[in-house]
């Protein structure tokens, strides 16, 4: 049966001017209400304190961070100045192998020059001289020069003792002959000299030796 204008009147004074809520749409409004509440919360701006203890976390991985980083860059610094020494040292001395193959040449050069001194060999000695005086002008080009030991004070940075031998009137440890010739390339020794080193004589034996 269907409400009359009247009825439906009555029914809406009756309940205080206001429509009934049905208990379902009630429930909703609750949820949603709750759910507004939790957003606004969770937006709440954090405390002063958490504030400051990530900013000093922050600091402590930005000091790290930037520890590291200089590390790196110092040991980079130095792997660079040590290769451009190690290739500064490798081309300064990159002909020293075939300086040493050749040095037994002019030795044997040097050699030839001591023994042909007869007139009839002036001729041979003429030769080999021009060709000693042509290879020590090469070789002095390359920056390879002849000790001058004889005479001089015996050092263990460039000479080498083969024996000793008593010389009476010379200070102990000077060089007496050279066996073989000790040689220098640029500021380096690559042979050293091979020598006979003086030996000091004690003075009852060198009174001996006079008598």
């Amino acid at each position: 049966m269907k409400k009359t204008k009247e009825q439906i009147r009555d029914t809406y004074e009756s309940s205080g001017g206001q429509e009934k809520t049905h208990p379902d749409e009630q429930e909703n409004k609750e949820t949603l209400h709750e759910e507004e509440a939790a957003s606004a919360q969770s937006t709440v701006e954090p405390k002063p304190d958490e504030l400051l203890t990530k900013l000093a976390n922050y600091e402590v991985e930005l000091k790290e961070i930037r520890d590291a980083y200089l590390r790196k860059a110092a040991e980079f610094e130095n792997f660079k100045k040590r290769s451009e020494n190690e290739i500064s040292v490798l081309l300064k001395y990159a002909a020293e192998p075939f300086i040493r193959n050749i040095l037994q040449v002019y030795d044997d050069l040097d050699r030839s020059l001591k023994h042909a001194n007869e007139e009839n060999m002036q001729a041979l000695t003429d030769g080999i001289k021009l060709v000693y005086d042509k290879f020590t002008k090469i070789l002095d080009n390359q920056g390879v020069t002849k000790m001058d030991a004889k005479g001089k004070p015996f050092d263990v940075h460039f000479h080498e003792a083969l024996m000793q031998q008593p010389a009476p009137g010379l200070p102990d440890h000077t060089v007496l002959d050279v066996v073989e010739n000790g040689y220098m390339y640029k500021d380096k020794v690559i042979r050293h000299a091979k020598v006979i080193v003086s030996q000091a004589v004690e003075s009852g034996n060198e009174t001996q030796n006079e008598n």
